[in-house]
């Protein structure tokens, strides 16, 4: 029977493989096209910072150590890794050079380089490089032989720049480098250039590196010969909290004690860069050959999420899906007291995210409202969501935030907003040292007249955050079951510190009861299939890495239960043709976020949603809250919704031994079922039913 699981690795490149298939299908209009490779550019970025940064670091360490902490070969996976990158790399620059850049100029769009330009366009981009760019650049050398105590500059993460040879016999001698880091931030990436006489019609773009490489000689007073670019992507901090934990982490933690911080990860150059340019860049920044990748003239591709487009082409984008309104909630006086008479589900970013800062902001008027609960994950810059809540504290509600201080990336936004919370009054409580809180709950407790407790419960699968909304698919329960708004109670007891297992009775919570119950249910499945029953699992999530329950799910299969899996991202499940197991992963122009579990019990469903995928730091080292769904409705419409992913035949890809990210295939018989445009199209018929 097969047990073996794919490297996680292995299977997040696969996933960022498929955002690369995106990027090259016809069937995607031309600048969403372009928009996929910013994205599978951007997901390269952190991997490297985070993923091939901790191999980095596990490398140093002595062979003994490595062999007691650790059950794989970290210069093995970096040697893997770098392998699997460099294809994907070709075969982006392929898409590029061959697909995209030839439709731009079908469309009479061009991106020209600085040798392409007319006489009036190399005009305005010299004006344009005088006033717009040469004010923030800076002009840094790299030491020669004679001059060794020269200090290279410090390069941030994801900084471009531009390494110049000079055209002086001199310098050829010497080998001098020029450095000249690109302020993208600045001066954004790309420059429009007005169209030349003889094509009136044509829209011109230009990247700014291009700009800087024809306007250098100037700049400089020198003879330069050509601008190289590459890009540094550093060393993130060590999210090894991410992976380990107990003993474990800390004997990695005591190993790493003196590691460097913020040493190079990858350096992508520009494949043309002669050797000798490229070996003593090599030398200078401390790399290997395993952080090398030789690329095309130009890098930071998530640049290109800003790509210029002409007016009057909307055809080329995917055409506006704006948020729908929910039929319950939108036009009601009370968003409150729907809540308390019916369950309702909210499925962003199909319908609108602005019910929930209006049910904070009804909240903080109500007069029986006393306290109002939150956990913040990922905090949008500009949020809404805590603006309410601040706008609460005013009203005289007592609000609790609890804050997750390492959500990768995000830490700003979040202190940002813990900090303003703490200043006008509210209580802030940071994650703990081991344990993150990545549930996505809201509770609001209210006292009525005649000395009762109502909770107002928001149990979701994404997080506060107006931004993502827009373009994760999520769900988020909007209850006022008092057994719910109970057990979310319990689990704000416990992050305050109030309780130390939420012994909650309905909710499944990690790290303490999540784990069992979900394999309970499994087991109840296993018993159906064995006594002849029809037992099934229909499970939805974003990765699924974590062995136990892998192994369960093979069980499963083996008895007889159905199996069928939808997965976004990390999947170290890849089932054989023998195996009674199907999984499919949806990549569209919506990020699938949501968490879904579907259990036959025997002819009675039971449906979850949730916070937590199957990964070992979701099951053990995060608080996560999965409820269960009561109302019969919102039961149906979620299986209706994970039936239409099912059935998907236009941009579901098969995880499967053999046939790894192959498009499903329609069958004659089939229509043409994309999941993301037919559970739009749902939405919009609930609300002509109206």
């Amino acid at each position: 029977m097969p047990t073996e699981l794919i490297k996680r690795d292995s299977s997040w490149l696969e996933f960022n493989a498929r955002v690369l298939q995106e990027a090259s299908d016809p069937r995607v209009p031309l600048y969403e096209r372009i928009r996929f490779l910013a994205i599978y550019s951007s997901n390269l970025d952190e991997f490297y910072r985070v993923r091939v940064s901790s191999l980095r670091q596990f490398k140093k360490l002595p062979k003994t150590e490595r062999r007691e902490l650790f059950d794989f070969k970290p210069k093995r996976e970096l040697k893997d890794i770098r392998a699997a990158v460099y294809r994907q790399q070709e075969e982006f620059g392929r898409i590029f050079r061959e697909e995209i850049l030839p439709q731009l100029r079908d469309e009479n769009i061009h991106l020209i380089h600085s040798d392409q330009m007319t006489k009036s366009q190399r005009a305005f981009a010299a004006d344009h490089f005088d006033h717009h760019i040469s004010p923030h650049l800076e002009l840094h050398w790299l030491a020669t032989d004679e001059d060794g105590e020269r200090e290279l500059p410090y390069l941030d993460d994801g900084q471009l720049c531009l390494a110049v040879s000079m055209n002086e016999p001199e310098a050829e001698e010497t080998g001098e480098i020029a450095l000249v880091p690109i302020p993208v931030k600045q001066t954004g990436r790309f420059v429009v250039l007005p169209s030349p006489e003889k094509d009136a019609e044509g829209y011109y773009v230009i990247f700014t590196d291009s700009v800087i490489r024809a306007n250098l000689s100037r700049w400089m007073d020198r003879r330069t010969d050509f601008g190289y670019s590459f890009k540094l992507s550093r060393d993130a901090e060590l999210y090894i909290d991410n992976e380990f934990d107990g003993d474990l982490l800390r004997k990695i933690e005591r190993s790493l004690s003196n590691r460097d911080t913020g040493l190079p990860t990858r350096f992508l150059y520009d494949g043309d860069m002669p050797s000798w340019m490229l070996k003593r860049l090599k030398t200078a920044l401390k790399l290997s050959k395993y952080d090398m990748i030789p690329g095309a003239r130009y890098h930071n591709f998530n640049d290109f999420f800003s790509f210029p487009q002409p007016p009057g082409s909307d055809a080329l984008a995917y055409p506006p899906m704006p948020p729908l309104p929910h039929p319950k909630l939108e036009g009601a006086d009370s968003l409150m007291e729907v809540i308390q008479h019916t369950d309702v589900l909210l499925s962003f970013p199909y319908q609108k995210y602005d019910y929930v800062p209006e049910l904070i902001r009804e909240a903080a008027d109500h007069p029986e409202v006393t306290t109002i609960r939150i956990t913040l994950y990922r905090v949008a810059k500009k949020s809404q969501v805590v603006q309410n809540l601040l706008y609460a504290l005013q009203q005289g509600k007592k609000i609790e935030a609890f804050v997750e201080a390492k959500a990768r990336f995000d830490e700003a936004s979040n202190l940002y907003w813990g900090k303003e919370m703490t200043e006008a009054g509210a209580y802030v409580r940071y994650s703990y040292p081991a344990v993150k809180v990545h549930t996505k709950l809201l509770h609001i407790e209210r006292r009525t007249g005649q000395g009762e407790t109502v909770h107002y419960s928001y149990i979701g699968t994404g997080n506060f955050n107006e931004k993502t909304s827009k373009l994760y698919t999520d769900h988020a329960l909007l209850t006022c079951r008092p057994k719910l708004g109970k057990d979310v109670e319990r689990v704000f007891d416990l992050l305050r510190g109030k309780l130390i297992l939420p012994r909650c009775k309905h909710l499944l919570v990690a790290p303490f009861n999540l784990e069992s119950e979900f394999l309970a249910l499994i087991d109840r499945e296993i018993e159906t299939a064995k006594s002849g029953g029809h037992a099934y699992l229909f499970l939805k999530m974003n990765s699924l890495e974590e062995p136990t329950m892998i192994q369960k799910l093979r069980q499963a299969a083996r008895a007889g239960v159905e199996v069928r899996l939808i997965v976004r991202g990390i999947c170290r499940l890849v089932p054989k043709e023998e195996e009674n197991i199907q999984i499919i992963s949806i990549i569209d122009r919506f990020l699938e976020h949501a968490r879904v579990f579907i259990f036959g019990n025997n002819g009675d469903e039971l449906v979850y949603i949730g916070s937590a995928d199957w990964m070992n730091r979701n099951l053990y080292r995060r608080v996560e809250v999965v409820t269960p769904i009561y109302d019969h409705l919102i039961k149906l419409e979620l299986r209706r919704i994970m039936d239409m992913q099912w059935r998907d035949n236009q941009r579901a890809r098969l995880i499967q031994h053999g046939k790894l990210n192959d498009y499903r295939e329609p069958l004659a018989t089939d229509g043409h079922f994309r999941a993301q445009m037919d559970i739009y199209d749902y939405f919009q018929g609930q609300l002509a039913e109206v």
